[in-house]
């Protein structure tokens, strides 16, 4: 096997003028002690001054600020080391859940002549990568230990308390027939042997799910290669410190709560496809650790060139060790993750982010993955090709329980894209793609048609219609709200095209409208954000860190929003189209369905109606509605029927 200094001179070049930024840092610390005790030995020695008052002074005050810049020294260094690096959001993978994938990505370090990754965990994205997590590791053994002596500790005094209540001695007592060893002292304990150390190999899940195993293990290979380096002395600190310094900055940028002994907080055997829970959100900025934030970024803008030319130095050498692992198979594998990309990115902000916002979370995410590329491929003809890989043994197959694993993915990915609680529950229920149409399409329209029709009763009464007998009492003087109809088409394209008078313009309306749906959507939106909280903080609270210990979400806000806030105007479009589409399915015998790539679709006698957007704009845009007219006329809608709301 190569050794790890193989193929990374021009990396180890850069990491040693990083660790040399150390250096410095350390040499400045250090600089006034040795001045200080350079007065002391010349004074000492008779060499260096004499015994005046004045000279006397310089050795105190040379004494006192050596004393003082190696306590401020000692301070932020510990801040430094302490420091947890961030951890990037993962599903971890035991190797007894996938035996098949870690041998595929042991056989491919052995070809490559690298050290094996320490572990496999997934993450819903389409990238893979190296993450160094020794830390966590070091801080897990610490923390078994800790508690295997306290536990000791707590045996020894409930022993010693029973002899006492017994009136024995805590050594052999024959006439009870009870044999007392004595507790072994806290040096006694005996350590763990010491945990993988290597980097963990990220996976991003749609790879595996849309990936034949022979592409995965090419698109594989420049990731794995990247251990032979990480194991390198020299990179492997230079890279420690980097870490150290931004962890450090992170941490001078807000203050944590307290929070006893976050880093112990050890993963439950029992799942071993968790996501991790979240971590406590940081109270604000801390004027305490403002020397400690302004230090480390000013070591890091004189590391940073030099990091930043060591990681691509790595990444050079990683290519070229792998260039001669399936070099034709991985030319295929990156044409297959521009697909991957394309196809995950369309399913999750076209069909899932539409039911994440009902506070429901499609539990087979990488199965939909595959579906839409496949959809894609069907489409696409420059994507024809793609699809005949299919009858290919997949990527997932190496997985023990595929499924498992796709659930905790998908949880996961709703949590980064859009927020929410850590596990399941009544607001927060997964779905089925079987049961998507009904669960998700059909509730989403009507209680977007419930949130039109309840708009709409705000609005002043057309000019001419009669005043219900109800009061509308809350309202301005000399305003009469539009209460008592029924919810009906014909009511929404006549108060968004009739023109009568500047309180009952068009445009607006549509203004009026927009507002009222968007501050509405607000509020339920931060409803739930409450009520999330409120159901989810015994869980939290419980949980500590969660499985893989990363306070890297606070479960209510996405970490990665997959979309800008809509506007008002797409915000009434949406809500018309969904007013159209309950009319059709009550008046015309349509159906709601599911497009892999545009998400909730109108089924009209089994084929998907695409052609609704123009006439909806038509409407809200410009105030024509004879266009949406004339479609609902083409489909046999009758918009003068009631509609059933939520």
């Amino acid at each position: 096997m190569a050794g790890p200094k193989a193929e990374t001179p021009g990396a180890r070049a850069r990491a040693l003028a990083v660790l040399r930024v150390r250096g410095t840092a350390q040499a400045v610390a250090l600089l006034p002690a040795a001045v200080a005790v350079v007065l002391i030995a010349g004074g000492a020695t008779g060499h260096i001054g004499g015994s005046g008052s004045g000279w006397q002074t310089a050795r105190w005050v040379a004494i006192g600020v050596a004393a003082l810049t190696l306590a401020v020294a000692t301070a932020v260094g510990v801040v430094i080391a302490r420091a947890r690096p961030a951890l990037s959001p993962t599903v971890p993978v035991p190797e007894e859940t996938a035996p098949d994938l870690y041998r595929m990505v042991r056989d491919l370090a052995d070809r490559l002549g690298v050290p094996p990754p320490s572990a496999i965990a997934l993450t819903p994205d389409c990238d893979s990568w190296l993450e160094d997590r020794t830390h966590e590791e070091r801080r897990a053994r610490r923390a078994r230990l800790t508690r295997a002596r306290r536990a000791e500790a707590g045996a020894r005094d409930r022993r010693s308390a029973l002899f006492g209540r017994l009136r024995l001695a805590p050594s052999r007592s024959p006439g009870l027939g009870l044999e007392v060893t004595a507790p072994p002292a806290p040096a006694d304990v005996p350590r763990e042997a010491p945990g993988p150390t290597g980097p963990v190999l990220v996976i991003g899940s749609p790879f595996l799910w849309w990936m034949r195993v022979a592409e995965l293990r090419a698109l594989l290979a420049p990731v794995v290669a990247g251990t032979g380096p990480a194991a390198h002395p020299d990179i492997a600190a230079a890279r420690r410190f980097v870490r150290g310094l931004d962890a450090a900055v992170a941490l001078a940028a807000t203050d944590p709560r307290p929070d006893p002994a976050p880093h112990e907080t050890e993963p439950p055997d029992t799942a071993p496809y968790a996501v991790p829970h979240a971590a406590p959100a940081p109270a604000g900025p801390s004027p305490g650790l403002a020397f400690v934030g302004w230090v480390a970024r000013l070591l890091l803008r004189a590391c940073r060139d030099d990091a930043a030319e060591m990681e691509r130095g790595v990444a050079a050498a990683s290519a070229q060790r792998a260039q001669g692992v399936d070099y034709g198979l991985r030319i295929a594998a990156q044409e297959q993750v521009g697909l991957a990309y394309a196809g995950w990115d369309r399913l999750l902000t076209r069909v899932a982010l539409p039911a994440w916002r009902m506070g429901r979370w499609p539990a087979q995410l990488d199965v939909g993955v595959v579906a839409a590329l496949t959809e894609l491929s069907r489409r696409d003809r420059l994507a024809e090709g793609f699809a005949s890989r299919l009858g290919e043994r997949p990527a997932c197959d190496l997985l023990e329980e595929p499924g498992a694993v796709d659930e905790a993915i998908s949880l996961l990915a709703a949590r980064l894209f859009h927020g929410g609680p850590a596990t399941p529950g009544p607001d927060w229920s997964p779905v089925d793609w079987g049961a998507y149409p009904e669960e998700v399409v059909d509730r989403k329209w009507r209680l977007e048609a419930a949130r039109l029709h309840a708009a709409l009763d705000t609005l002043p009464r057309p000019a001419g219609e009669p005043v219900p007998s109800a009061p509308g009492g809350g309202y301005g003087p000399g305003f009469e709200p539009d209460l008592g109809a029924e919810p009906t088409l014909d009511r929404v394209l006549d108060r968004l095209s009739a023109p009568g008078g500047a309180e009952h313009d068009p445009e607006a309306i549509a203004e009026r409208l927009a507002a009222r749906l968007s501050s509405e959507l607000a509020r339920e939106e931060a409803a739930q954000r409450r009520s999330a909280a409120a159901g989810g903080a015994p869980g939290l609270a419980a949980s500590g860190q969660g499985v893989a210990g990363e306070p890297w979400l606070d479960g209510l806000t996405p970490l990665f929003p997959l979309q800008p806030p809509r506007t008002g105007r797409e915000l009434l479009a949406d809500h018309v189209t969904a007013m159209v589409c309950c009319a059709a399915m009550d008046t015309a015998g349509a159906a709601p369905g599911l497009d892999w790539l545009d998400g909730p679709a109108l089924l009209v006698d089994g084929s998907r109606k695409t052609d609704l957007t123009a006439p909806v704009l038509s409407l809200t845009e410009d105030g024509d509605p004879d266009p949406l007219r004339a479609w609902l006329g083409g489909v046999g809608v009758r918009p003068d029927k009631p509609i059933r709301l939520v």
